[in-house]
């Protein structure tokens, strides 16, 4: 089995050598095809492995671990440089907590030691290993240029009118490119829409249209201003 086109990575962390096995087996009787690292602290190995946001990972979190180190601490670590990940925590804490915690650290589930545990995480590992993840990039290359950037990454593209250059716009950096509308359109899929002359626009990251004023929200929360009535029935509206 494997993940987009990459096998899983597990990395599980627990100070009870008994649970770190347990959770293992459980793993690898749901697929081989996958490679688990096992922590029972935070150690600089495992800091390092948060700091690869190369790969995709399903971190396995016990809450509560010895030397004064939570799983909510390491959950903060991994959120502060990787959000693609998922993040599955372990733990004895009531629902007050989980819905404290669940959104701010966009977590998968939390799981109750000692209530259905191996059913509920193999129910867990299952969806997780089905999701069909999305791997599609843009690549361009020239003038010395060489770029890779995953279609779920852009957030919009526009002409720089100075430059006569194509700006791609992703929550962290701006990529500028030497390419038309036209020419951009034929090297993205369908999530991608025309909604003004001079944007595009990803349709999966947009949170709020408004046609009469001419701009949309994306899910980063920042406001574009532009967006054209004409293109209503592309932007999903009619």
């Amino acid at each position: 089995m494997v993940w987009g086109d990459e096998m899983i990575k597990f990395v599980v962390v627990d100070d009870d050598e008994k649970e770190l096995k347990h959770v293992t087996a459980l793993i690898k009787e749901l697929t081989n095809d996958c490679k688990i690292l096992e922590f029972s602290k935070i150690t600089p190995e495992l800091k390092l492995e948060i700091q690869n946001v190369d790969e995709r990972k399903v971190y396995i979190l016990d809450i509560e671990l010895a030397n004064r180190v939570s799983g909510i601490t390491i959950a903060k670590l991994i959120r502060e440089v990787d959000w693609e990940s998922e993040i599955i925590f372990i733990t004895n804490h009531d629902k007050m907590f989980e819905s404290t915690h669940r959104s701010v650290y966009e977590v998968f589930d939390f799981i109750e030691k000692f209530h259905n545990f191996d059913k509920r995480f193999k129910k867990d590992i299952g969806e997780i290993i089905k999701r069909n993840f999305d791997n599609k990039m843009f690549k361009y290359c020239a003038n010395n240029i060489e770029l890779d950037v995953y279609y779920r990454s852009i957030l919009y593209i526009y002409r720089d009118t100075e430059e006569r250059k194509l700006v791609i716009v992703t929550p962290t950096n701006k990529y500028k490119v030497s390419l038309t509308i036209k020419e951009m359109m034929d090297l993205l899929d369908t999530r991608f829409v025309q909604c003004h002359r001079s944007c595009i626009v990803n349709k999966n990251r947009i949170e709020e249209k408004n046609y009469k004023e001419g701009y949309f929200v994306l899910d980063t929360g920042e406001k574009v201003y532009l967006l054209s009535k004409m293109n209503r029935r592309l932007m999903g509206n009619g």
